[in-house]
């Protein structure tokens, strides 16, 4: 090599300055071995396949130009020619100009290593869909709209190229016509109407559709299932209003104090209201509660009477819940008094203007009052009086990140804050789920993974109430994600087998998060747990319950392409129903009481015997009588009836549950005989 071609190896390559610089700098080329030497020069001719048109394209047609001895120059701009888009047209090769040059043993500066580095650093045709900050940070971005998760928590400014807005708004419009639009029907089936769930089947057609929807609200429909809403009663049941009027104009928060029972009394209806309804949903903080229900009740009457409202309307409420679950008065009385208390509750907070001024008080006294609701049979509403709940506490911001939104506050504040968002959360859910409604929680920054125990602080929670509350919102998230919204407007929850199987894996996988506690559920070992840990019993059943439930309307959902699945129904739909057999069986009292157990276990018999009479319909029918699955289905329907006409009778005697009996009896018909002639009951097709 000499001494000129060494130096231009150690020269640093320059910045193309010239048009024909700039397109040689692009193949890799060094513009020195471009450059023929004196001896080396010859005629160059140039082809007219290879002029450029006038839009600045190069034809492409032939090679760009000819040469006699050299072709170097000649093969890199023919593999360059640019399109008007910016591409190489391909009709030549930066590999077969070095090539070429290597053959004549020319040691030119451009090395195959740097060629194939430009080639591969070509810039994507890919839009970028995830915000510039993101982007830039390289963290993973959810694409929410108008602002996106990680910039939230960033509080950073979020901005999205314009090409990713429209391709949004184009998926967006498109999602949502595929949600209104059904899709196409067969011949016979237009007179009949799509229920996607078989959990939904069996109700009365003209029932629903006089409530605008195939599936909608039939968790309303437990007292009269068939009966024509009116214009005072939408869903059916709960007529009379659910806050009778004790109280005068003038009165004020003086009046709804001086209805306060003693403090003896109170101090059992508390009792009681943390052993039946404070496993279920501890939502209150025991310690500093009964430290401000002391102080309470050590101020004079005048002092009373300056109280905070929203605390005194939470002991009332506290109050109807135990009262509701006493067993030493009769249901009569039972049901006045606590109707009575709830009357109050609703009255403190009516004259400590609620409704403007929010408080971690006031939407806590807010949620027992609907829990109330529902329990004594006024879930139209219960359901309404959870919409201003979730408003206020949308209003209070307790669905953003307590760092974000009050970051000088306390950890044990921050803590109650999450503990009253996640009750709030876990009631839309459970509550849209079995009423077939739209779900109104679904914007929320707040991590699961936050709720932690704080040991520095002398108001220490149960770790066991912890683990609780974190597994029942991280099933809550999933339905919520979903369920909730498919089932309110009456799509499937899967459209594909491959997601209705991933589904169904992401359930088990929040099954397995379940601390150990929660996962033996074995209807023995509840019962010795029984005798000394009522509280983890209570939590196991619910928890339990809420999600075999869930995992039964997953496998019972059915789409074009996606059947049921009749076996993993049936299996989900047992455990489900199980647990309320177990409540039954352990705390009698206290499963007459909850409404939302005893109504899920109402819509799990139903889909046991829907999925039993489709079955007895297919070409399946014939090996009912002899599989033990369907055996036991049938069994679980019997026990649910069985326990209902309990509950129908006597003093405590429901109207609901009669209904339900009737309701039920109706899937199962005696006769035929089922294997061994032991009076197995074949599926009514009447129904």
């Amino acid at each position: 090599m000499d001494h000129d071609a060494a130096s231009r190896l150690r020269r640093p390559r320059q910045p193309p300055q010239t048009q024909q610089q700039s397109l040689v700098w692009q193949a890799g080329v060094s513009e020195s071995s471009l450059t023929p030497s004196p001896a080396e020069s010859g005629t160059i001719y140039a082809s007219s396949t290879g002029v450029h048109n006038g839009n600045g394209n190069s034809n492409g047609a032939g090679t760009s130009y000819r040469r006699r001895r050299r072709s170097t120059l000649v093969d890199a701009e023919d593999s360059i020619a640019v399109r008007g888009d910016g591409y190489s047209n391909g009709a030549g090769d930066v590999k077969h100009a070095r090539s070429a040059s290597a053959e004549d043993g020319d040691s030119d500066d451009a090395s195959p290593t740097t060629a194939e580095h430009q080639r591969k650093k070509q810039k994507r045709n890919k839009p970028t869909l995830s915000c510039f900050e993101c982007v830039g940070r390289k963290t993973k971005c959810d694409r929410g709209r108008p602002h996106c998760l990680a910039c939230i928590k960033r509080q950073t400014k979020c901005e999205y190229a314009h090409v990713a807005n429209v391709l949004e708004e184009t998926t967006r419009s498109a999602a949502n016509e595929r949600r209104m639009t059904k899709g196409p029907k067969k011949k016979g089936d237009a007179l009949k109407p799509t229920i996607p769930n078989a959990a939904d089947r069996g109700f009365n057609v003209n029932r629903l559709k006089a409530l605008g929807s195939v599936s909608t609200s039939t968790g309303l429909l437990s007292n009269v299932p068939y009966s024509a809403p009116g214009s005072s009663n939408v869903f059916g049941i709960g007529s009379e209003h659910p806050f009778a009027n004790y109280w005068t104009c003038d009165g004020g928060l003086p009046e709804v104090i001086s209805v306060l029972p003693e403090k003896v009394q109170s101090d059992i209806l508390l009792t009681r209201y943390f052993e039946c309804v404070d496993p279920v949903y501890p939502m209150l903080h025991r310690q500093t509660f009964y430290a401000d229900y002391e102080h309470f009740w050590s101020l004079s009457r005048p002092e009373k009477d300056q109280a905070d409202g929203a605390f005194v309307a939470l002991i009332f409420v506290m109050l109807a819940l135990g009262t509701q679950f006493v067993t030493s008065t009769s249901p009569r009385e039972r049901k006045q008094t606590a109707e009575f208390y709830a009357s109050a509750s609703n009255q403190a907070l009516r004259v400590s203007s609620y409704l403007s001024i929010a408080s971690i008080r006031s939407i806590q006294a807010m949620v027992l009052i609907t829990y109330f609701l529902i329990n004594d049979n006024h879930a139209s509403d219960g359901w309404a009086f959870g919409g201003i709940l979730m408003r206020q506490a949308y209003a209070m911001g307790l669905h953003r990140d307590p760092n974000i939104v009050v970051p000088d506050a306390s950890p044990f504040e921050k803590q109650q804050r999450r503990k009253v968002w996640q009750a709030v959360l876990l009631q839309d859910t459970f509550l849209t789920v079995l009423l077939s409604l739209p779900p109104s929680a679904t914007h929320t920054d707040v991590s699961v993974d936050d709720l932690k125990q704080d040991d520095a602080s002398i108001a220490t929670d149960d770790p066991t109430d912890t683990d609780y509350i974190k597994s029942s919102w991280t099933l809550a998230n999933l339905v919520q994600e979903t369920i909730c919204s498919p089932r309110s407007l009456d799509v499937p929850i899967c459209t594909t087998v491959r997601q209705k199987s991933k589904l169904v894996q992401d359930f088990r996988t929040v099954y397995r998060t379940f601390p150990t506690v929660f996962r033996y559920w074995d209807p023995q070992v509840l019962t010795e747990m029984a005798q000394s840990n009522k509280r983890v019993v209570r939590q196991t059943l619910f928890l339990c319950s809420n999600y075999f439930h869930n995992l039964m309307l997953v496998h019972a959902s059915e789409s074009a392409d996606v059947p049921v699945n009749v076996r993993g129904t049936l299996e989900a739909a047992h455990d489900a129903i199980t647990a309320f057999f177990i409540l039954f069986q352990l705390f009698e009292a206290e499963a007459r009481v909850w409404w939302v157990f005893n109504h899920r276990a109402f819509l799990e018999a139903l889909c046991i015997g829907n999925v039993l009479r489709e079955v007895a319909r297919g070409e399946e029918g014939g090996i009912m009588g002899e599989d033990p699955l369907f055996i036991r289905a049938r069994s679980d329907i019997a026990r649910m009836i069985e326990i209902m006409e309990i509950m129908s009778q006597g003093e405590q005697a429901s109207e609901t549950a009669r209904t339900r009996v009737q309701v039920l009896s109706e899937l199962l018909l005696p006769g035929g005989r089922g294997g061994e002639g032991d009076g197995v009951y074949t599926i009514g097709m009447g129904v």
